[in-house]
């Protein structure tokens, strides 16, 4: 086993990692571990944008007010106003790094639209946001020093005791090829992204396995909102692309969702059409298919106009047009898809979890701010805001902590080798993500998410046995997604009520008196 040590050690390249570490490289020595290619993450694949108030006519009030509304009761205000507030400012500084948002004629910032804003205030690159970003972090994290090891895939947090006798944090053991590496730090940083890959379809690349809510569940961290799944309303329903994402923003232009024979059927479902919140879009999709049997309904962009699409969406029309769809000239195919986390990792608006020298920022962080259901476009403000506070709270709390505590490898570990028969081990990555699809989906009961409950517990049992006897990356993702997928299931389970991304048909209704707060748990019932 090699040992590494660094003074900051950041899990995953998205926003809230590199951010973290071009903003924390002046403070020590930062290495980044990513599992994949440095920009292999969910930051890399947004389309949609970054939502910052900034035109004149706009006001952190009717942000504040969009977000409050669309988390159904759930958002913790504090973090909210704290990410409003700042967003104009960390959109300017991602600009400054060399993002290179699409500008109008007099050279501000062009601001696009979607579900749930009372505003234009999505600051975009055309439709390929995330791309941008992820290419001028990355840049300025080389730039700065910042060491980035990829395909390093962490499979357990280290702990020590600290002069109180409580764990903390003292860094990462890691899989890389053949070998375990154990990296020690004075902070470790959870950024990690979501657990898309948990259903059978989902818009997320592969590494989304919820690698961080895992590492931090088994270390003893509290986590919150885990039954609060969004489901993108709008994925390309065509076998060769089964994650493509449709941007919303197209519905933010004016694109109708229409059923396979023509009708629009939104207005039906809410006032605000297209424009509704996520959850509302994605429900009337489902209830559309579920009754009409059709495996797909239409998205009609066609009134946007060709010159538009060419120019406003590149990366969507050009992509389609290879896959045989011209959106310009007819409708054509969506599904909903698992799209992103609002819960995870419980932390203060710092990023610090409940264990010390460990913080979890972005996706696998539950910060409170998306509440039941995250606003359209709220999720990488969220993820550079955060950042920036974590970043920043590093010298006070290393002061409050004093050196780190001395630890030692861990007593047993692993050998790294793969399982003696892989067919079990498909067969199980197979069932975890079929079981959520039908069982913890969009529309939930009862008996349903018991009977997953049931299922998993079974396969987690038998992937723990596998993992004491030697391990690979795909056991590693395969223990982490059937542990994320145990916690959906049983925080729908004690949440007696629908709200928000959470429906259950067995008590259809939302309950304030009881259920406006949020579900945490730290252990499996």
């Amino acid at each position: 086993m090699k040992i590494r040590d660094c003074d900051f050690l950041v899990i995953g390249s998205g926003i809230a990692g590199l951010s973290i570490a071009v903003r924390s490289a002046s403070l020590g020595s930062v290495v980044v571990l990513t599992k994949k290619e440095a920009a292999e993450s969910n930051t890399n694949l947004a389309q949609g944008g970054i939502a910052a108030v900034i035109a004149p006519g706009d006001s952190f009030d009717q942000h504040v007010a969009d977000t409050l509304r669309a988390g159904v009761g759930l958002c913790h205000r504090d973090a909210v106003e704290l990410m409003v507030r700042q967003g104009p400012e960390r959109v300017r500084e991602l600009a400054e790094l060399g993002a290179g948002f699409t500008r109008n004629p007099e050279g501000d910032f062009e601001l696009g639209r979607e579900g749930g804003h009372s505003s234009r205030r999505i600051v975009h690159a055309s439709d390929l946001t995330g791309y941008e970003i992820e290419k001028a972090l990355l840049a300025a994290a080389r730039k700065r020093g910042v060491e980035i090891v990829t395909n390093s895939l962490a499979y357990d947090l280290t702990l020590a005791p600290g002069p109180d006798g409580l764990n903390q944090c003292t860094g990462v053991a890691a899989v890389e090829g053949d070998e375990v590496v154990l990296y020690r730090a004075r902070a470790v940083f959870l950024c990690t992204g979501g657990a898309g890959k948990v259903y059978l379809y989902t818009s997320n690349p592969d590494v989304a396995t919820g690698d961080g809510m895992a590492l931090a569940l088994r270390a003893g961290c509290r986590m919150a909102n885990m039954e609060f799944v969004q489901f993108h309303p709008t994925c390309l329903y065509h076998p060769l692309e089964r994650s493509f994402l449709i941007t919303e923003a197209l519905r933010g232009e004016g694109a109708r969702l229409l059923t396979t024979d023509g009708r629009r059927f939104m207005p039906d479902y809410d006032e605000r059409a297209e424009l509704a919140p996520r959850d509302i879009v994605a429900r009337a999709i489902d209830s559309e298919m579920k009754t009409s049997g059709e495996k797909h309904v239409l998205l009609d962009a066609t009134v946007i106009g060709a010159q538009k699409l060419k120019k406003r969406f590149p990366n969507v029309y050009g992509r389609c047009l290879e896959l045989g769809y011209d959106i310009a000239q007819k409708p054509f195919p969506v599904v909903p898809a698992a799209h992103y986390f609002c819960g995870g990792v419980l932390t203060d608006l710092r990023g610090r979890t409940d264990l010390p020298r460990l913080y979890a920022v972005g996706e696998c962080a539950c910060t409170g701010v998306h509440g039941a259901n995250r606003l359209a476009s709220n999720s990488l403000l969220e993820a550079v805001v955060f950042a920036h506070e974590a970043a920043d709270d590093l010298p006070r709390w290393m002061e409050e902590l004093g050196p780190p505590p001395v630890d030692a490898p861990p007593a047993e570990i692993p050998q790294v080798r793969p399982p003696t028969e892989m067919v079990t081990l498909d067969h199980d990555w197979d069932n975890v993500r079929r079981l959520t699809w039908d069982y913890v989906g969009i529309v939930r009961s009862d008996r349903r998410l018991r009977l997953a409950a049931d299922r998993l517990r079974l396969i987690a049992r038998s992937v723990e046995d596998t993992f004491r006897r030697g391990f690979c990356a795909d056991l590693i993702e395969l223990r982490n997604i059937t542990q994320v997928a145990r916690m959906i299931v049983q925080s729908a389970l004690e949440r007696r009520e629908s709200r928000g991304l959470h429906y259950n048909r067995d008590c259809p209704e939302t309950d304030d008196a009881h259920w406006a707060k949020d579900t945490v748990l730290t252990q499996f019932g």
